[in-house]
């Protein structure tokens, strides 16, 4: 929970790399929404009190979307909201298009969505108020990978250096998994840990990223 917001963040860890799923709560409406479907419902149920109004996906990498249809199946109405490139058959409901910098409602309180290609073709963070849910582009302690068939880094360096890091520092964000030493940071602590958040230019980046999955593949 952050005092300094109309709002409250439950972080659930599960899925099938500590993925996070949370759950976000208006303070003034008791309005609440999803954010991914990577964990369980039967461990969010107990802190949910209205039927949640919809679900923000990150992108649709199996592990985010792995428990859709269970939420699905207990809250029918609920709306899923992704990216207009996204492969709507894949979720058998009525899917809701949000696109770059469109506005969302949760309850009282605006959102926006902010369309960060590069892990996957149709990543999105969704910032609330002081909040930046990541999902997999950005993580404590460094960005996301790019090694999928749909991944580019090209336009991960874009969204990392021309959308993210031009927030404000003081956001906080809030990742996909639970990869770094806390769950959640600030922007601004964040650069200071990661090198793939201090380089110079592209290829900066690209040599920095080469360097990352090399110590990677020793560990």
């Amino acid at each position: 929970m952050n005092p300094e917001t109309d709002f409250s963040i439950r972080s659930f860890i599960g899925g099938y790399d500590k993925n996070f799923t949370y759950l976000v709560t208006c303070f003034r409406t008791g309005t609440q929404i999803f954010i991914d479907a990577s964990v369980n419902l039967s461990v969010i149920k107990p802190f949910i009190k209205i039927p949640p109004k919809a679900i923000l996906i990150t992108h649709t990498h199996g592990d985010h979307i792995a428990f859709l249809s269970q939420y699905l199946k207990e809250y029918p109405d609920l709306v899923v909201v992704g990216h207009p490139k996204t492969d709507e058959s894949i979720f058998d409901v009525k899917y809701q298009k949000i696109f770059d910098r469109q506005l969302f409602n949760l309850g009282a309180i605006k959102g926006k969505a902010l369309h960060t290609p590069g892990h996957y073709f149709d990543s999105i963070c969704y910032y609330i108020e002081s909040v930046l849910f990541t999902g997999d582009t950005m993580f404590v302690g460094r960005t996301g990978r790019v090694i999928s068939a749909k991944s580019d880094i090209n336009a991960l360096y874009k969204s990392i250096y021309e959308i993210i890091l031009k927030l404000p520092d003081n956001i906080r964000i809030y990742p996909g998994h639970d990869y770094g030493a806390t769950p959640s940071i600030t922007i601004k602590e964040n650069i200071l840990i990661s090198p793939l958040l201090q380089a110079k230019n592209l290829e900066d980046f690209k040599n920095l990223m080469d360097e990352y999955e090399k110590n990677r593949s020793r560990i």
